[in-house]
Formats: structure tokens, C-alpha cells, sequence
């Protein structure tokens, strides 16, 4: 019954970067436009890799909030929250953790592939293992609709598709639910005919377009509460109440932002522009950024698609000063560092704003701390509602 809404998070594990407001937060904004968002620090999930180096987690938390902010993220539209401060994240993890194979979390893609890349770290934690399905749980106690995830993240939205499936199964059947669910029916009024009429197109032919019109009609309906919505959910497939929906991946395109060495952008390579990073830092990492190797003097002709500069032209400046650097540097008609002015210029530019933005927070820090805790609030309300419907469920709701 919540498919308009988004959650989605980052690990406070440090300064955001370029790299982290053109692959996550741009797009934030674009969402928080459209849809009903919750933005989450996810501290918890910092601990999975992160549990012998906390001294990082607190400042990052509040370093990331104002670069949240700063980038134009807006508390009024969307909901910005800490993980560990939402208990009932911890508690619906323990509770699907007594459902979820142990063989569904060893086959996730990312769990092998991150071992071997942090194979100086010791992950032989149950909190490594778990991960996803604290994911999961994450995604599930919003009942959120979408989730945007790059395409590595497909298999973790997979999962958590798969333990709401499963919990729904074991627990969402209801003693009368049918009688239950009729009665639901006739409280749409009218509606209601045409519901039944579209259940039974999908259920005896198989009809998808029925299926996805019976789903509107129930998003329509002004005269349903939320656990009717939930039993029409699972009475037009035939199945039982759904206690948990199934999120769909909103898929996001991958980040182009490139570092200063031409590779992705990352902490780990040691090539970012932090988001406010100051203007003479910037100037500096840039103006000493590598250029095309058959440049070794001023008059050797180059390749804009052998130099990582190029790259951050694509992002930084547009089509007439791409054709100025093109032809310059081919004919050596100009020189590195001309070519890497307006590719400063266009950071900079970008920038400016941000700092602008986040120096209000600066200035008064209880501003980031009474945000943060209205969203808590928030998403609190939400995640004891869902997790009252599943400890009912589950047996647990004395």
C-alpha cells in the first residue's frame, strides 16, 4: 500500500565526495521531488565492515547529514533519520533472521566478492553475513515501495522480495480471511464489483493488465485502511494478508563522476574532491591531476581520450569548451593547465552553493541534531506500526 514511497541510506564512514552527490544524492533530489522519501544514516551498517574503527562513525554522521543538506536535500519533503536510532530496525531483523535460510544470505553476490577485496579484514561475522537481510529489514519495516540501488544492489532488493514472501506465507494467513477480505471489498463501494470482476480475469486467466488495474483501484480506494489494503493485497493473488510487500529496485544509472586519476571515484584510491572541499585544495588537486603521457613538453600534441582530465570535462563543462580543449590539445595549441581552468572553474561553481547551504548548520549544530530527531520521530511512528503487525503475526503480540 506504499508503493510511492523511497528508502534508501548511506554508511557514515567518512567525507562524501563528488563521487557520492553525482551517484546518490542528485538523485535524492530528483526523488524527494516525486515521492514520499526516507534518507537514512545507516550507522549500523558501518559496524559490518567497519566494528574495529568506530571513532569515525559520529562526526561522519553529522559531517554527511549537512553534506546532505548542503546538496539541496530537503527535510520539509523528505525524512532524514539514524538506523540505530529506529529500534524496530534491529528488532524486524532478529525476527526474519528466524525465517530466512541460511543458504539465501551465503549466495548473495556481494557477500564472497566483498571478502576478497577486504581480505585484510576479518568478516567471519555473523554481522557481515547478515547484512543483507538487516538490508532487508531496513526496507521492510516502511513497507517502502522503491528502492534506488545501482545494478550490484539488484540481488540484495531480490532477497529482501524473497523474505517478504516467505514471512507473508508462514504468517500472513489469517483464520477468516476470506470473510475478512469480502468484507474489505464491500467498503470500497462501487469499486468493489469491478475489484472482483479484475481478481478473477487475473486469477483464472492469468490477465496481468487486470492485476495491475485491481492494484490501482485498491491505491485509489479513499474508504480503506491500511490492513484492509494489505488483505485485498494478498486476496486479489490468492494468497494471504500482506504483512510485508514486496519492494521493487528503482534503478539508477551508475555514477560517471570520475577521480582524479581517471578511475572511479573512491576513498580507497585516494583520487576525491571531498563536497566542500575548500577552493585552494581543489585548485591544487586539479591543477596537479596527470594529463595524456606523450605530452612531456608544452609543444607535444595530445589525446583528450588518453588524459583523465577529459573525463571531468564531461561532467564540468560544456559542448564549446570540449571542442576548444580538443582541438587545443591535439594541436598543442594549449597547455595542461589551460585545459584544467574550467574544469576548476565548473567545481568550484558547484560547490559554491553547498557551502553556502551548510554554514547555517555550521553555525548552529542543534539545527542538524532537531532535524535528524524529527525524522527519527517519523520513521519511528512508522516502524512500530509495522512492527505491531508483525509481532501480532508472529505470535508476539501480548
Amino acid at each position: 500500500m506504499f508503493a510511492d514511497r523511497v528508502l534508501s541510506g548511506m554508511r557514515p564512514t567518512g567525507k562524501l565526495h563528488l563521487g557520492h552527490y553525482h551517484g546518490v544524492i542528485k538523485n535524492w533530489i530528483t526523488l524527494q521531488n516525486e515521492h514520499e522519501c526516507l534518507f537514512m544514516v545507516a550507522d549500523w551498517h558501518a559496524l559490518t565492515t567497519n566494528y574495529d574503527e568506530v571513532g569515525i562513525i559520529e562526526k561522519s554522521i553529522w559531517d554527511m547529514v549537512i553534506d546532505w543538506l548542503a546538496a539541496g536535500v530537503d527535510p520539509e519533503q523528505a525524512t532524514i533519520f539514524i538506523q540505530s536510532k529506529v529500534p524496530q530496525h534491529a528488532e524486524l531483523h532478529l525476527a526474519l533472521s528466524m525465517v530466512t535460510p541460511l543458504g539465501w544470505l551465503e549466495r548473495v553476490p556481494t557477500y564472497k566478492d566483498q571478502i576478497d577485496k577486504l581480505s585484510h579484514k576479518d568478516l567471519t561475522t555473523y554481522g557481515f553475513l547478515g547484512y543483507p537481510l538487516l538490508q532487508a529489514a531496513d526496507i521492510l519495516i516502511y513497507k517502502s515501495g522503491r528502492v534506488p540501488v545501482g545494478e550490484d544492489q539488484v540481488p540484495h532488493i531480490e532477497l529482501t522480495r524473497e523474505v517478504a514472501r516467505r514471512f507473508n506465507h508462514l504468517y500472513g494467513r489469517e483464520p477468516n480471511f476470506e470473510e475478512l477480505a469480502k468484507a474489505a471489498v464491500k467498503k470500497m463501494g462501487k469499486a468493489g464489483k469491478e475489484f472482483e470482476q479484475l481478481r478473477v480475469r487475473y486469477l483464472q486467466d492469468g490477465d496481468g493488465e487486470a492485476l495491475l488495474k485491481a492494484r490501482e483501484l485498491l491505491a485509489a480506494s479513499q474508504n480503506l485502511g491500511a490492513v484492509d489494503g494489505e488483505r485485498l493485497l494478498g486476496y486479489l493473488e490468492n494468497k494471504g494478508k500482506i504483512i510485508l510487500p514486496e519492494a521493487e529496485a528503482l534503478l539508477t544509472a551508475a555514477s560517471k563522476m570520475p577521480g582524479l586519476d581517471g578511475q572511479k571515484m573512491s576513498k580507497s584510491y585516494g583520487n576525491t574532491i571531498t563536497m566542500r572541499e575548500e577552493p585552494a585544495a581543489v585548485t591544487k588537486k586539479i591543477r596537479a591531476m596527470p594529463t595524456d603521457p606523450a605530452r612531456v613538453r608544452r609543444t607535444d600534441p595530445g589525446d583528450p581520450a588518453k588524459c583523465p582530465v577529459w573525463q571531468l570535462h564531461q561532467v564540468y563543462t560544456d559542448s564549446a569548451t570540449r571542442e576548444w580543449v580538443q582541438a587545443g590539445c591535439t594541436s598543442a595549441g594549449i597547455g595542461c593547465l589551460d585545459c584544467k581552468q574550467p574544469v576548476i572553474e565548473g567545481v568550484l561553481k558547484e560547490q559554491q552553493p553547498m557551502f553556502e547551504r551548510a554554514q547555517q548548520y555550521l553555525d548552529n549544530p542543534q539545527l542538524v541534531k532537531d532535524i535528524v530527531a524529527d525524522g527519527c520521530a517519523r520513521a519511528g511512528k512508522i516502524a512500530q506500526d509495522t512492527m505491531r503487525e508483525v509481532r501480532e503475526a508472529m505470535g508476539l503480540g501480548y
